[in-house]
């Protein structure tokens, strides 16, 4: 069975818990609250013993089965947590994987964690064993657009509101980073009773404190937003990131970029060759669209001029570049971001 996240808290009120849970996402922050739901009702269940395996590229496969059929001597209904950051569990897992969720016991608790999956990863048979076996759980992305309500429903949560402007500037305030977002409405909670927030109150709390997220940068190159790529710069600079963090960030997405226009060129399907350099979610079609307004001569150039930024940087001289290291990022960013 396959739910969303948000109807999680209402599945688990039901006090009948399945075997088996899949929570699946890209949001960072939403991700890790429907773990934490599965893990207290699970606990309250009288799951009170948790096994947790961390399935990198090297892990034995094999651990999952004793997980399984070890018994405790302390309780008699258990929990297995498992994390797969790389959605990829290879051959190995993915039969181990589809053989747990056709055996897994009663007294056991299988909680896996792992990003969303690509269409054909979501569609294989391992994916398809766990959705049948369990609760597969969707945990939506939240892009810019949908965060001011996204906020404004958390500010429910607490019994407190905000007008619509409010919400758009701490949405702009947190460059679209929900941790940071999550932060300041716990900060507000402190703040501030239960009560309708006006604009002045959202604008005081937040406004000395924003968080400018170095690696929301290359999304904001990608989509072509302009004045979200100057004003991410200016944030990075105010709050003294580090411009090396920052160019590298710009310049490995210009790297993709000219390996994707190289590779499409050559005959090769974008989908394959975005799936093998690791571009999904929110980048995916933001990608596409960058490709096709940037030529290889282009990207070329570009990745040229951020060589030519890091020995600045490094107090080199650079032929033809803005002595102000920031002022020449931006403009390359700003280059790669025209329409």
């Amino acid at each position: 069975m396959q739910i969303k996240a948000e109807q999680l808290r209402m599945h688990l009120a039901k006090g009948r818990l399945a075997r088996l849970y899949v929570v699946a996402g890209d949001e960072a922050l939403l991700a890790i609250e429907a773990q934490d739901a599965i893990r207290a009702a699970a606990r309250s269940a009288g799951f009170a013993e948790r096994t947790v395996l961390h399935a990198d590229a090297r892990f034995d496969w094999s651990l999952l089965e004793q997980a399984a059929r070890s018994g405790s001597l302390f309780c008699d209904r258990r929990m297995i947590d498992v994390r797969l950051p790389s959605g990829k569990p290879g051959k190995d897992g993915a039969e181990a994987l589809a053989r747990h969720a056709g055996s897994a016991a009663e007294d056991t608790l299988t909680l896996l964690g792992l990003p969303r999956l690509e269409r054909a990863a979501r569609e294989s048979g391992w994916a398809r064993a766990l959705e049948a076996a369990g609760v597969w759980v969707d945990v939506p992305a939240i892009d810019r657009t949908m965060l001011p309500d996204w906020i404004g429903a958390r500010l429910e949560r607490q019994r407190q509101s905000a007008p619509g402007e409010a919400l758009k500037f701490l949405a702009d305030r947190v460059e679209g980073n929900l941790l940071a977002a999550h932060q300041e409405i716990s900060k507000l909670a402190l703040l501030f009773p239960p009560s309708a927030l006006t604009f002045e109150q959202v604008r005081d709390c937040v406004l000395n404190v924003a968080r400018y997220d170095v690696f929301a940068l290359p999304l904001a190159v990608l989509e072509g937003d302009r004045t979200r790529i100057g004003r991410t710069i200016e944030g990075l600079r105010a709050e003294g990131e580090a411009l090396p963090l920052a160019l590298w960030v710009v310049s490995d997405e210009l790297r993709t970029l000219l390996r994707l226009k190289h590779e499409t060129g050559a005959g090769r399907p974008f989908a394959s060759s975005a799936r093998e350099l690791r571009v999904w979610g929110a980048r995916l079609a933001a990608t596409e669209r960058a490709l096709a307004r940037l030529s290889e001569s282009e990207l070329a150039t570009l990745l040229a001029r951020c060589a030519q930024l890091d020995r600045i940087a490094k107090g080199l001289p650079g032929p033809r570049c803005d002595s102000d290291p920031w002022l020449e990022l931006t403009d390359i960013a700003l280059s790669a971001a025209i329409r």
